[in-house]
This record gives C-alpha cells, structure tokens and sequence, in this order.
C-alpha cells in the first residue's frame, strides 16, 4: 500500500500514512483536529535503461543481427527475376 504525507495547516504537525488509494484522504489533524493538507510525495525514483527504445536496446538479436553489425555489412537483396530472364538491357 502506498504511503501518504499530511501536514496540519492549523499545526504545522506532518505525519505519514498507508492507505490503500481507494480510501477517502483524511481530513482532520490527529493532535488539534486542525484541517490537513495532502503533501505530494518527496521521493521518486525514475530508472531510465539504455539510450533509446526497446527496439534499439532489448530486442533480442538473431545471430545473423549480430555479425552484420559487427562487420559494419548491411544485408542486400539482390533480384534474381531480372539476372534469369536472360534479357539485355539496350
């Protein structure tokens, strides 16, 4: 369950909470039942991987991926309909 901050506004007391985030947010200060205030949350931890997306950093790569990249070759198709046909270009 997450935890939530509160800060009494009449106070001054903060305290912290778990609640589930179905509950209603509480309303009153536990020491003066002063109104409180949500505070946000001081703490957030973003991970950010790799330089880009996951086509570019998780794709799993197929042996043939992995040699082509490693000699600097790119994968050509060549068209065997014209090198069959047997006609000359005039």
């Amino acid at each position: 369950m997450p935890t939530y901050d509160y800060k009494c506004t009449k106070c001054g007391y903060t305290f912290s909470v778990e609640q589930s985030m179905l509950d209603k947010p509480l309303a009153r200060c536990r020491k003066c039942r002063g109104k409180l205030e949500k505070l946000l949350p001081q703490s957030i931890s973003l991970i950010f991987k790799g330089s880009g997306f996951y086509e570019t950093d998780y794709k799993k790569k197929t042996p043939k991926d992995t040699a082509d990249s490693k000699s600097g070759k790119k994968s050509e198709r060549k068209d065997t309909a014209d090198s069959q046909s047997g006609k000359k270009e005039k």
